[in-house]
């Protein structure tokens, strides 16, 4: 039995327009203005987040403390990945967690503010790949028999954990 866990990716920048990524993009730019002082040269400041990165690298750290302010509009997905539905469309891909990560942002324009986030899924069986698509199972500890849901492959979601 082959398990495997799913990551979907999605960019969220000053073009996005979904209303739950306009909140996200929002909010994670306040918190990274918050939290950028933390890591920035009071004499000299870094304006984007790439030239303070070069500078200090602690700063990295700003993408888990800025991913902290898109935590409550995760948790208002309810543990699903309505970008992922599967080929009937009924049902969206469970999710368990997620990353953040700062693409680029600037202090002094909210326009250059570019973030990544993405998704993973919990364990799932993989049964077998069948028009581009994926049939998987969440009946992680069944040996046969399964409930069954199929994904379409799409850009942005790949298998980032294998287990045979």
């Amino acid at each position: 039995m082959t398990k495997i866990r799913f990551a979907y990716r999605t960019i969220i920048d000053n073009n996005s327009t979904m209303v739950w990524d306009k909140y996200v993009f929002e909010d994670t730019y306040k918190e990274y203005l918050l939290q950028h002082q933390l890591f920035n040269n009071k004499e000299n400041p870094s304006v984007s987040f790439r030239e303070l990165l070069s500078e200090n690298q602690k700063a990295s750290q700003l993408h888990f403390l800025v991913g902290m302010a898109a935590n409550g509009y995760v948790e208002q997905l309810s543990g699903l990945c309505h970008r992922v539905p599967d080929v009937l469309g009924n049902n969206f891909l469970p999710i368990t967690n997620y990353q953040l990560d700062i693409i680029n942002t600037d202090i002094t324009d909210i326009i250059k503010h570019k973030i990544g986030i993405t998704f993973f899924s919990p364990l799932l069986v993989l049964i077998d790949t069948i028009n581009n698509c994926y049939l998987v199972s969440k009946e992680i500890e069944k040996e046969n028999q399964f409930e069954t849901v199929m994904y379409p492959m799409q850009p942005n979601l790949s298998i980032c954990y294998f287990e045979k």
